[in-house]
């Protein structure tokens, strides 16, 4: 969590390459999609594609605009390493229960027919809370210079409490429009087995949401207090 006051150095932006690496990691998601589903008039998954695609690539791509380097600190091995044990295990765990293993099933259900085709606004209403959740999560991306791909604070670098934006409603905004997205694939998709895999990233995201929580009261000065403010880690007026 940080605030957006310009109190940290500016980091080199990231390089074509690394623009290049995290490309082909957010196409492999629509292209495994597209061939579990074997279907390439499958409007659904075009549209779920998109959605996918212009919050991932886009919210970085602004984020970057913003926060010059934070795209290259993502990715940075060293980074990675210097995390909590705990999350060297959980971010890799939850960074794959949110992507492959929904497009896998989703995929299989449509190809094979698995699940009974739902109504059209049932489709809609996922598509509709899947663009929603995924603007959520992206807009905390944008909001937050200091929004690591895994927990570690860095209070050399002018680490601090993050309290704008989505940060006002939740203190983990990020997780919480993923939270909204998981579920909601299953009605965009008519796939009912897809309840299976959003519910294990679902306990997946609680757990580290917990431990991150725990880290920052402990760690990031200011967080306590930040979190008697805002009372609710991912669902406003449940948890």
């Amino acid at each position: 969590m940080s605030s957006n006051e310009d109190t940290t150095k500016v980091d080199q932006p990231a390089s074509p390459r690394q623009w290049f690496r995290l490309v082909v990691v957010y196409l492999l998601i629509p292209l495994t999609l597209f061939i579990c589903g074997g279907d390439l008039g499958w409007w659904q998954a075009w549209l779920y594609s998109l959605l996918f695609l212009a919050s991932g690539i886009g919210g970085r791509m602004w984020a970057e605009h913003l926060h010059p380097g934070l795209t290259a600190e993502r990715q940075n091995i060293e980074k990675v390493q210097s995390a909590k044990a705990w999350d060297k295990v959980l971010a890799p765990l939850m960074a794959l229960s949110v992507s492959f293993p929904m497009v896998i099933v989703a995929g299989l259900d449509h190809r094979f027919g698995w699940s009974p085709l739902f109504s059209l606004w049932l489709i809609v209403l996922g598509l509709l809370l899947i663009a929603l959740g995924y603007a959520f999560a992206a807009w905390a991306l944008i909001e937050n210079r200091f929004f690591f791909s895994v927990v570690r604070i860095e209070l050399d670098r002018g680490h601090v409490v993050c309290d704008s934006g989505p940060y006002r409603i939740v203190r983990h905004p990020g997780y919480a429009g993923n939270m909204l997205a998981l579920p909601s694939m299953a009605l965009a998709f008519s796939s009912m087995w897809v309840l299976i895999p959003a519910a294990a990233a679902l306990i997946i995201t609680v757990i580290r949401t917990a431990l991150e929580d725990h880290t920052l009261k402990n760690e990031l000065p200011g967080y306590r207090d930040y979190a008697r403010r805002v009372r609710y880690r991912l669902i406003p007026g449940i948890y």
